[in-house]
């Protein structure tokens, strides 16, 4: 049965779903944007599949709530039209150019927004972790990208590719890149580039090669000296660029911990010893882990459903 407030009036309810390769974490929250439930179930593989999984997902979520929706955020991987919900290029998912908005939409019969899962994941991180400012968050997963929240809003730029700093060059000589340039930020600083640069059979090649390098392996510690300074340049790029109050690591390789922050924040720390202008921003001080356990990429999805949670130039 639908929740009540104190006037006897249904509250607001939104759904949030964050699909990853495997698995669809999904979220109900109230209208203070608080999570009140949460479930998780096996992503599939080809649009019929992942939109069938998502769909039961949304129902799995009113039942547990007692509750309809007033809306359906989706956090999905990929080429994203926020405007059509349509997804493209989202290949670990099995689907090349889907209207999963649209799609969802005839399944659960409720108003399905969709965004990037990097930009969802942003919105959650202000959101749950009470942030002010100007934030971003910069996942390091497979790739490096980032998204950024301003004055608690969304923010995608002109064309949709606020945050895409992995695909700055910063190395003319450096590997070439899947989007085609050379040398990108992205090659030096994500999973990506572990696993071309430290190619071991791990179920956590990133833990492997800090744990490596804390065994003093040469090769190890000259990796993971190449991805502090390249996480660090993300940070630096965006204080320069935005100039975020805080820059939120989350993805895969921010499980490594402390030892990653403790990393990042010595190349800044060094680089501020040298520049009396970067030694003033206290880039140090502006970064933090995502803490363990926080869905934000399902909770922001969910607030996609409110008015202001998208900001537009």
């Amino acid at each position: 049965m639908p929740r009540a407030d104190h006037q006897g009036g249904r509250r607001p309810m939104r759904a949030g779903l964050d699909i990853g390769g495997t698995k669809i974490d999904a979220v109900a929250i109230d209208d203070a944007g608080t999570p009140v439930q949460r479930l998780r179930l096996a992503t599939g593989f080809g649009e019929a599949e992942v939109l069938a999984n998502a769909a039961a997902a949304v129902t799995g979520l009113q039942r547990l709530a007692r509750s309809e929706f007033d809306s359906i955020g989706v956090g999905i991987p990929g080429l994203v039209d926020p405007a059509t919900g349509r997804v493209r290029h989202a290949v670990n998912l099995g689907f090349d150019d889907t209207a999963f908005g649209s799609g969802l939409e005839n399944l659960v019969h409720a108003p399905v927004a969709v965004e990037n899962d990097v930009n969802a994941a942003a919105l959650g991180a202000y959101h749950l972790m009470a942030l002010s400012g100007p934030v971003a968050y910069l996942n390091l997963g497979t790739g490096l990208a980032a998204g950024i929240v301003v004055d608690g809003s969304l923010w995608r730029g002109a064309r949709g590719v606020s945050g895409e700093i992995g695909h700055i060059p910063v190395d003319p000589l450096g590997a070439v890149c899947a989007c085609g340039q050379r040398g990108c930020l992205e090659t030096v600083a994500s999973g990506g580039a572990i696993a071309r640069l430290w190619p071991i059979e791990h179920a956590y090649p990133a833990q492997a090669l800090f744990a490596a390098a804390a065994g003093g392996d040469p090769e190890a510690l000259r990796i993971r000296a190449l991805l502090f300074s390249g996480v660090a340049a993300a940070v630096r790029i965006l204080v320069l660029t935005v100039d975020v109050e805080s820059v939120v690591i989350g993805g895969g390789l921010s499980h490594v911990g402390a030892p990653l922050l403790d990393g990042v924040r010595g190349v800044l720390a060094g680089w501020a010893g040298s520049s009396t202008f970067l030694a003033s921003l206290d880039l140090p001080g502006r970064i933090r882990l995502l803490p363990d356990g926080l869905s934000v990429a399902a909770v922001g999805a969910a607030m996609l459903g409110a008015p202001a949670a998208v900001l537009r130039p």
